[in-house]
């Protein structure tokens, strides 16, 4: 099994720096605790003040919450409307014409959401394997200050259905033996073992785990190689035959599995964008613990 087409080395990157054509974007976002009984898990903090203080030579910024999602959805990172995003993407300089890499701080998760976003639009981009962490620590160059953006574009988007799925499609499809659903939270999250700060602890009955930590590399924030990625998936009975649905707190750490998922082969791939952030607080919804 080789590299996926959709991940980029820092020792690729760094040999395309100066290409017109390429455009990079820092994606990163912090969720920040918040008071215990607060009406929300966190708070969704832009990563642009990390970004003032290091980045790629020529990256943009994306805020992930404060361009690219719904205002008017109770969840924070709701995909938004078509026409929000066509006008956020080419305001930042993204067509399907230029090559597109993404990266963030601390975790691939944000970049891989910003990923799964363009590709659900028609429009297909690279993910910096390591993010930044991995480009700092190898003392690549890193620029300091305010983005300084690209020319702007006209970003037509091409959608392809089916990509993000809600709670009605989740629920109809949980006894469905041709679906698998797949959690991205830790274990002990998925089992109901701790409290959850989205609401009632556990996960949508019948669901596997898969923990989007288990296919990242913890010593250098890569991901994993792709022969043991599909081990974990089909240790859990996840096969190329059933269409799959991946959730986690709150559409991003998920990501990653579809990430892994769709470099593997796998195409009948959806995410529930609202996971537990929603279902847990839904009682009429069923959730399920050991």
């Amino acid at each position: 099994m080789t590299q996926p087409s959709s991940l980029i080395s820092t020792e690729q990157l760094a040999s395309m720096l100066g290409d017109p054509h390429l455009r990079i974007y820092d994606c990163t976002t912090y969720n920040e605790p918040v008071p215990p009984g607060s009406d929300v898990p966190y708070r969704a903090v832009p990563g642009d003040k990390t970004f003032e203080a290091g980045h790629i030579p020529g990256a943009d910024f994306l805020d992930l919450q404060g361009e690219f999602s719904d205002a008017a959805a109770q969840q924070f990172f709701m995909m938004p409307g078509i026409a929000q995003l066509e006008a956020a993407f080419g305001r930042h300089g993204i067509d399907a014409s230029k090559t597109i890499v993404l990266y963030s701080i601390g975790t691939m998760m944000w970049a891989t959401r910003f990923w799964w976003m363009l590709r659900s639009l028609g429009v297909e981009a690279k993910v910096l394997d390591g993010g930044f962490d991995k480009w700092k620590a190898e003392g690549r160059p890193v620029e300091q200050g305010a983005p300084k953006g690209y020319p702007p574009s006209t970003f037509k988007a091409a959608p392809r259905a089916g990509l993000f799925v809600d709670k009605s499609v989740v629920l109809a499809k949980r006894d469905d033996p041709s679906t698998v659903i797949v959690n991205a939270l830790g274990p002990q999250f998925h089992r109901g073992l701790e409290p959850s700060r989205y609401g009632r602890p556990g996960r949508v009955p019948g669901s596997r785990n898969v923990p989007a930590a288990t296919l990242v590399n913890p010593a250098d924030k890569t991901l994993t190689t792709l022969a043991d990625a599909e081990a974990k998936f089909h240790a859990q009975g996840i096969t190329r035959d059933k269409h799959v649905i991946c959730y986690c707190g709150g559409g991003i750490s998920a990501t990653i599995d579809l990430f892994l998922l769709t470099a593997l082969g796998y195409d009948k791939l959806t995410l529930y964008d609202a996971s537990m952030g929603e279902w847990a607080k839904d009682t009429s919804l069923p959730i399920e613990t050991d």
